[in-house]
């Protein structure tokens, strides 16, 4: 079991790793900053999760061979940078999703290791799986994945769960991961395809009814003049509506 979850983990810092290279490709940056994106990626969540739990060293201190992987992922990257270039666009977010599913896993799993309640290593695997992602996007000066109504931490939040109640019920360790992987990957992966997105907040103007004939009848008063009823104001409410809607009512805004 501890070799299973030793490969994955490294499978996680490579596909992590090269998804970082390749937004360093896009953002047109040197092979210095194609090694700083790899390895924040690659390594950052795993780093956050061990210092939240105490863990000394970290793993990639007392392993350094998680560091040979991602210099060696960065240096195949950058002999084939060619084709790395050429790369759909849908790669990186596919990518992403296999380190996301990954890292969750391997980040509950640690915890459950060291004894944190189930919510913690819930939390846990969010940390590891959505962290250096996080860092990634804001060095490469982009909004992050998980900051926009994509379904990415909800993923991680959904897999993380399903390996902590699957582990309760006394499912066996290696048929827990592969669920909680299907979970995480399948709710990403069908979130891609299909544009699934959580809904927004966003002010809403909520216009009053037709007023009735009455409210608008003009009465004559004591110096001739005429005096209409302020007609009702439209008023603008905070209200959760899907995304593209919310799109639909900003650009209506601008015009």
């Amino acid at each position: 079991m501890a070799g299973l979850v030793y490969w994955l983990d490294m499978a996680g810092v490579i596909v992590f790793a090269l998804s970082g290279v390749i937004l360093a490709c896009r953002s047109r940056m040197d092979p210095f900053g194609m090694l700083v994106l790899a390895a924040v990626t690659g390594i950052g969540g795993g780093t956050l999760r061990d210092l939240v739990l105490g863990v000394r060293p970290v793993f990639w201190v007392a392993d350094p061979t998680y560091l040979w992987v991602i210099l060696a992922t960065v240096g195949l990257s950058i002999v084939g940078f060619h084709y790395i270039h050429r790369l759909s666009r849908v790669f990186l977010p596919v990518a992403d999703a296999f380190g996301l599913a990954l890292f969750t896993v391997i980040g509950a799993h640690k915890a459950l290791q060291l004894e944190a309640p189930g919510v913690v290593a819930v939390l846990m695997g969010l940390l590891t799986g959505v962290a250096g992602g996080m860092v990634r996007e804001v060095l490469a000066r982009r909004v992050p994945m998980v900051l926009r109504q994509e379904v990415y931490a909800t993923a991680s939040i959904a897999g993380g769960i399903t390996y902590v109640g699957l582990g309760a019920l006394g499912v066996p360790p290696g048929i827990a991961i592969g669920l909680a992987l299907a979970m995480t990957l399948g709710l990403r992966l069908a979130a891609i395809y299909w544009g699934i997105s959580l809904p927004v907040f966003a002010w809403v103007v909520i216009h009053p009814p037709a007023p009735p004939p009455d409210a608008i009848e003009s009465t004559e008063n004591d110096a001739g003049k005429r005096d209409r009823r302020d007609p009702p104001r439209s008023k603008a409410r905070v209200r959760m509506i899907s995304p593209k809607r919310a799109r639909e009512k900003r650009g209506a805004g601008d015009a």
